[in-house]
């Protein structure tokens, strides 16, 4: 196995390991504001559960930037494209970490407010976007930055 190749894998488990974790914890951020929301009100099940989901997207992100890249990862692949996996994947990696968390964190508000009786699920959504759109552009970071890498060795 060639060094760039332990680059590049480098890249990628930082990229999908990160990203993953991130949703972990905002998954289990939301599902505990869920589980304490049920007792007030069982009734809106539903929007638990479409809240709790959000947090989820940022591991697929890793998994997606994972296959942009996977044609790339031959032992004739050049030292640029073993940077630019292992830098796309420590970038979409740590985006992907702190953005689950923290939109787990928007929507457990929001979780625990609809609990309270309050209508938010719309509001609560808008808010949890944000953090989810730095998580879309470190993806199309990975996306454009494969124009960058040339074609990949078959």
């Amino acid at each position: 196995m060639t060094l760039n190749l332990i680059i590049a894998f480098i890249g990628i488990a930082l990229m999908v390991g990160l990203s993953g974790t991130g949703s972990v914890y905002g998954l289990t951020i939301c599902g505990n504001a869920a589980i304490g929301s049920l007792k007030k009100r069982p009734d809106a099940m539903g929007t638990y559960i479409l809240l709790s989901a959000l947090p989820s997207t940022q591991g697929i992100y890793g998994f997606v930037g994972f296959i942009m890249v996977e044609n790339y990862l031959t032992p004739e692949m050049t030292m640029l494209q073993a940077a630019a996996i292992l830098g796309g994947g420590i970038a979409l990696g740590l985006v992907g970490l702190l953005s689950a968390i923290r939109q787990g964190q928007v929507c457990a508000n929001g979780i625990a407010a609809t609990g309270a009786g309050h209508n938010v699920t719309g509001g609560t959504m808008i808010m949890a976007a944000f953090p989810e759109f730095y998580a879309i552009l470190a993806l199309l970071v990975i996306i454009l930055m494969r124009s960058l890498m040339g074609a990949p060795v078959l």
